[in-house]
């Protein structure tokens, strides 16, 4: 945090449910805005002076949801499921030292405050589990680079090919004998290794903080569920899960448990204001009434939700049922990048494909109070980030007025949400300390990072050569058992085109 007074001369707030610009000093110290000025009135004697002529002022975007452990695998795979990926991707990122722990994370952290992010969810995955040493390595980067995080470990008690019913009996006998034993202590050791971290933290809980993520409902015992959500309100840290993000995840859940997903974890207890729920594309809407009604909160992506072909969300449906959504770019492994600005706009369009109704299209300013304020709750932040007021912190974008995204400057709120690519943002200030000047990156030193990762990389690609081959050699099997089970009758449809996807599909022999 920077300890420094310093006030923002010049600039203007935007003010997008307003959908207007409105002319502002900012007056910040401590990294908090201590108050927001008319132009020119008087500030602290010992104020710097940061001007923002031609600048738009922002809150700092926040990611609801991503994982840094996918930055170095980036762009892996074209036509992947959810399941495709999680079977291969797991292949692919196996054997990452705790200096890779931290380029993935560092990358990220660049990549995002680069492009008006300020904050993230991020969800850790380690093989085989997660450890005290790879968060730490995680949070230091985030740290290096200024901004704030919620790092989650993901733990499971078994694995995808222990999940799915039917899926081992499907495989190749060679593949079913190697993935049939998983840890049986698997979720003593996951929560002891947590509670160990959330005790021995050493960041700053107000930039750098724990949480908890049971990585999807089917993949994790009820036990581990409830183990989990006691350690997370013992501890006052939040519960983050994938939460029927495709359709084989709701049908599987549906054979299982005889009932949904949300309902098997309101059942269980789970459901609670701590708790973010990532892609909700396959809930009902009495699972969004569950959702709203325990206070949780959804963090909706529109990429990785067509990127893995899961379908269309009905945010619409959320929104109007009472629940908290915020918006995530998800991972750099299924959608390619940490743009934030870019996941406002596909949010924006692609609630416009569920139907003709042009007044059940999400409004450029929802989905920018979705991207800031929505995305801070999900956090658990809601009271820290997300708004330029004062009491708030000084997580702050300056917006370039003169660049061709908002040339001419029509509505800006359109503009910033539907134009706006990330090439527009100047600067970003997080707690009072400017970590982008210029479009560019200060806090850290970034000129080896291109070097350092096509290095680790090299180095991944070679060690995990038999995993991904072994992998990759059954992904036929696996991909048409994931298609049959994906075929199957559920009382929700999230997918536009029906008549290509029956075609498509093929019956389980």
């Amino acid at each position: 945090m920077s300890h420094e007074a310093s006030v923002i001369r010049n600039g203007c707030i935007v003010e997008a449910a307003r959908r207007t610009l409105r002319p502002v000093d900012i007056a910040v110290r401590d990294g908090m805005i201590e108050a927001i000025i008319p132009p020119g009135a008087p500030a602290p004697a010992d104020a710097k002076t940061i001007d923002a002529t031609d600048r738009l002022l922002m809150p700092g975007l926040v990611n609801a949801h991503t994982h840094s452990h996918g930055n170095l695998v980036r762009s892996a795979g074209d036509r992947w499921t959810l399941e495709l990926g999680i079977h291969l991707n797991t292949a692919i990122r196996r054997n990452q030292t705790l200096d890779d722990k931290y380029l993935g994370a560092l990358l990220g952290a660049v990549e995002m405050v680069r492009k008006g992010c300020t904050a993230c969810y991020d969800l850790v995955s380690e093989v085989p589990f997660p450890t005290e040493e790879g968060l730490e390595a995680v949070a230091l980067a985030y740290a290096d680079v200024g901004m704030r995080a919620v790092v989650a470990p993901m733990m499971a008690s078994h694995s995808i090919y222990h999940a799915l019913p039917g899926l081992l009996d499907h495989m190749p006998p060679a593949w079913r004998e190697r993935v049939r034993h998983f840890d049986g202590d698997a979720d003593r050791l996951n929560l002891d290794m947590t509670r160990r971290a959330l005790e021995s933290w050493r960041f700053d809980r107000s930039d750098v903080r724990l949480a908890i993520a049971p990585t999807i409902p089917l993949h994790c015992s009820d036990a581990f569920w409830k183990d989990a959500a006691a350690l997370a309100r013992e501890h006052g840290v939040g519960l983050h899960t994938h939460l029927a993000e495709s359709k084989l995840q709701a049908v599987a859940g549906m054979e299982r448990y005889g009932g949904t997903l949300t309902e098997h974890l309101d059942r269980l207890g789970v459901l609670a204001p701590n708790l973010t729920a990532a892609h909700g594309v396959w809930l009902d809407d009495d699972d969004v009434r569950r959702l709203a009604d325990r206070g949780c909160s959804i963090a909706h992506n529109p990429g990785s939700n067509m990127r893995y072909g899961s379908g269309l969300a009905a945010v619409r449906r959320m929104l109007d049922a009472g629940v908290t959504v915020g918006i995530g770019t998800d991972s750099r492994s299924c959608s390619d990048n940490l743009n934030m600005f870019e996941a406002m706009r596909l949010a924006s369009f692609t609630s416009r494909v569920r139907g003709p109704d042009y007044r059940r299209w999400l409004g450029t300013d929802e989905v920018f109070h979705m991207a800031t304020a929505g995305s801070a709750r999900a956090l658990g932040f809601e009271n820290l980030i997300g708004k330029l007021e004062q009491g708030c912190a000084a997580d702050i974008v300056f917006l370039d007025r003169n660049d061709l995204n908002y040339v001419p400057l029509n509505d800006v709120t359109n503009q910033v949400v539907n134009a706006e690519d990330g090439t527009g943002v100047d600067a970003v200030m997080i707690a009072g300390r400017m970590i982008v000047e210029r479009g560019r990156v200060v806090s850290v030193d970034t000129s080896r990072l291109a070097s350092r990762a096509e290095a680790a990389v090299s180095r991944m690609r070679e060690a995990n050569a038999g995993a991904l081959a072994l992998a990759a050699a059954v992904e036929d099997e696996f991909g048409t058992y994931c298609r049959a089970l994906g075929a199957r009758t559920y009382h929700v449809d999230r997918f536009v085109d029906d008549a290509e996807r029956i075609q498509g599909s093929h019956r389980m022999a």
